[in-house]
């Protein structure tokens, strides 16, 4: 099953689906098809073109979705960048600003990017105890309705209309 992407009646991208899920929403009216993507969907009288962007026919009020939290989203809010020497690196380890056996949680805001060096010299220390600061605080970035697209901007050519440069280029 291919994805379709699912824009809300603004065009504004709501949501990744499957194929059999944008038939099921195209076939009950809710949704109609704004491009069709290579190939098709055989059915023993005919074969329909596979959608490929489908817009809802009303306008689905949702909450934003939250960023997930994991190893590569602390790195690219950091920048790649070490938050106690100001390292830029590939080569970074997660810290908890508060050490987890001292209470501190694993939350956005508590963990930063930290090269090994760094993060070996912190230990299992507060910042004071270590004697080391942030050069900036950790905090839990702001997503948008785009944040669903970035695992599929580079294989559907043909979303690339209903989706800003900015998205596109990362």
């Amino acid at each position: 099953m291919e994805s379709v992407l699912v824009l809300n009646q603004n065009y504004e991208p709501l949501n990744v689906c499957n194929t059999r899920r944008a038939l099921v929403l195209l076939d009950g009216g809710k949704a109609e098809v704004l491009e069709h993507g290579p190939g098709g969907i055989p059915t023993p009288s005919r074969l329909y073109p596979r959608p490929s962007v489908i817009r809802l026919v009303y306008l689905v009020k949702r909450p934003r979705p939250k960023v997930k939290l994991s190893r590569r989203e602390i790195f690219q809010r950091d920048h790649y960048t070490c938050q106690y020497c100001g390292v830029r690196t590939k080569d970074l380890t997660i810290d908890h600003v508060i050490p987890r056996h001292r209470g501190g949680k694993h939350t956005w805001e508590n963990l930063v990017s930290a090269c090994r060096n760094c993060n070996h010299r912190k230990g299992g220390k507060t910042l004071e105890e270590a004697r080391m600061r942030l050069h900036r605080l950790p905090f839990e970035p702001k997503s948008n309705g785009y944040y669903i697209l970035y695992e599929h901007i580079q294989k559907y050519d043909e979303w690339s209309k209903f989706v800003p440069e900015w998205v596109r280029n990362g």
